[in-house]
């Protein structure tokens, strides 16, 4: 989709043509510098905290995200780029959630003479306009144009105005990605001048656009080693999933006592 000049993306696109960087050779063991520091997530912020992410020291820990890459994509001058990657978080284990899944960052920076605006707002305006003209032809071109989807306001400290786009998928709004304007400081942190340079930056769950995209109905399954799973699958065909067991899942109610210092999170460290 991104490197296919042919397929329409967004308006603005028409009118600059550029190519896609691709990255996806970088380390998972990040700094707490790269993961939020250069991000603007404060020291406060709950993903830095220990029940939130896999950390190696005090200053080192697994990525929780493929933005932890934008500093340095975007200060060696990149102005278009794609970083894939493995990213690691305690999360609660469910059917969308996983401690450990696949992102895809995406950046586009754009000089001030590209978006034809003088004011500040409307230059905002119309990067995010392009950012979700972007994001909705890509679903549109993975899933069909009748897909249903819905842009959430939300709120990260790395972009302003910032948004998550939901489908809806299993009878539900099932969130996909999370995007937004680059924040100026991040830019300044990065070497951009941001009285001419404005950008916009998406992270995808590479897992959930699977699992629509072959009808797969619970993340786990991308960890499981049945051949009654993997078989259905072959490398550029899309196959939709089809069930292999007769048996319905059975849940089960289970008590048990919990240390007053227990994190939710740290069920999850019971699964790896």
């Amino acid at each position: 989709f991104f490197s296919d000049k042919n397929i329409f993306k967004s308006e603005l696109h028409q009118k600059i043509s550029y190519d896609y960087v691709t990255r996806k050779d970088f380390s998972p063991i990040t700094s707490t510098s790269q993961c939020f520091d250069c991000l603007l997530i404060p020291e406060d912020h709950q993903s830095r905290q220990k029940s939130d992410s896999y950390y190696m020291n005090e200053n080192t820990l697994l990525r929780p995200h493929t933005s932890a890459h934008q500093n340095e994509m975007i200060s060696k001058g990149n102005n278009a780029f794609l970083v894939y990657g493995d990213v690691y978080r305690r999360d609660e284990i469910d059917a969308t959630h996983y401690p450990a899944f696949h992102q895809m960052e995406a950046v586009r920076i754009f000089t001030k003479n590209q978006i034809k605006h003088e004011q500040k707002d409307l230059i905002i305006a119309e990067v995010a306009r392009d950012l979700q003209q972007t994001l909705e032809q890509l679903v549109k071109y993975l899933f069909g144009s009748d897909i249903q989807m819905r842009w959430i306001p939300a709120y990260f400290p790395f972009t302003e105005p910032s948004f998550e786009l939901e489908i809806y998928y299993q009878d539900e709004w099932l969130e996909m990605l999370g995007c937004g304007v680059i924040h100026p400081k991040v830019m300044e942190l990065s070497g951009r001048d941001t009285e001419v340079e404005y950008g916009w930056a998406a992270g995808l769950g590479l897992e959930r656009f699977a699992m629509k995209l072959f009808d797969i109905p619970d993340i786990r399954l991308f960890w499981s080693t049945d051949q009654r799973f993997i078989s259905q699958f072959q490398a550029g065909k899309i196959t939709k999933f089809q069930q292999f067991s007769k048996y319905p899942a059975c849940y089960k109610d289970v008590s048990f006592w919990l240390n007053p210092t227990y994190q939710e999170n740290d069920l999850s460290l019971i699964h790896i």
